[in-house]
């Protein structure tokens, strides 16, 4: 019996993926080709590994001996690449991190200029995706992370083989027409006209949080989804909102005032990256701790 190695890898993705569709959509190939190869391996072994069921592909006895074999070459080759960086001494690579607007704006911009000292060898490289865009890219391995709202649609389950790693809480703030009465406390909130937010956002499930403490049902006016829309809105009079401390950092428009009110909460965002024997690579690790680094460091508190 001999085993091409290449088909074994081809076993772990549909292992990984749940089934032979996602596998493909992974490695970026047809599900025939995948179905071919998973085939030949089968034909080599002298019995199946795969038990295909409605819900997906399960391994077999045989199936499961292979991918372990798998993972054991993917590690074996893991560790040679780390030692072959630990020979260079320098972190080499291109990552390739997908965030929203004010994640790029705020932290990932700067911190690009500081990369160039900090991590001469890596190319930092930044696509502005949304949550679930992002999540499909970062399995198929065309991003290497993804930043995302812990309460977000995206962020709230973690997927097989990824990892979530905590790198900012930052607090919620009203944002509200300069001519309001200035809020102290979130009973002072009642009865305002509130802008409406995209569902399925953290800050719709901050805003739905807050309004849940008011006597009466909240008045709601006119919806948003980017936050410079946000402030416009705010900004001509048409309603109030929460915003992230992130979204505050550019110039606040006039017209607006900003507050920070007690009990009205915070948003936590995480970077998600591919959690394997094999990754993350060592320059994305790397690159994960910058990001939490800079993090740290940012101002939080309302001007």
């Amino acid at each position: 019996m001999e085993v091409d190695p290449r088909r074994l890898a081809v076993l772990l993705a549909v292992h990984r993926n749940g089934g032979v569709l996602a596998a493909a959509d992974t490695m970026r190939v047809t599900a025939s080709a995948i179905s071919q190869q998973i085939a030949r391996l089968e034909a080599e072994v002298g019995q199946p590994v795969l038990d295909r069921q409605p819900s997906g592909a399960v391994l077999t006895p045989a199936g499961r001996v292979l991918a372990d074999a798998a993972e054991r070459i993917e590690a074996e080759i893991a560790d040679a690449e780390r030692a072959l960086y630990a020979l260079g001494e320098d972190l080499t690579g291109t990552v390739v991190v997908g965030a929203f607007q004010t994640v790029i704006r705020s932290l990932l911009m700067p911190l690009l200029l500081e990369l160039h000292d900090r991590l001469p060898g890596v190319e930092l490289l930044v696509r502005e995706l949304s949550a679930e865009r992002g999540q499909r890219e970062l399995r198929s391995g065309a991003v290497d992370m993804i930043v995302v709202e812990a309460e977000g649609v995206v962020g709230r389950t973690t997927p097989r083989y990824t990892q979530d790693v905590p790198i900012l809480e930052e607090p919620w703030l009203v944002v509200m027409p300069a001519s309001a009465p200035v809020p102290t406390t979130l009973r002072d909130l009642d009865g305002q006209v509130w802008l409406g937010v995209e569902p399925g956002t953290a800050a719709a499930r901050a805003t739905e949080r807050v309004r849940t403490t008011f006597r009466m049902d909240a008045q709601v006016s006119h919806r948003y989804d980017d936050y410079d829309v946000a402030l416009a809105m705010v900004a001509g009079g048409l309603g109030i909102t929460l915003l992230p401390s992130l979204a505050l950092h550019g110039e606040v428009p006039d017209g607006v005032q900003v507050v920070s009110v007690p009990g009205v909460g915070t948003r936590r965002l995480i970077v998600r990256h591919r959690a394997t024997r094999t990754e993350p690579r060592p320059a994305v690790q790397a690159v994960i701790d910058e990001i939490v680094r800079a993090a740290a460091n940012l101002p939080l508190a309302p001007e």
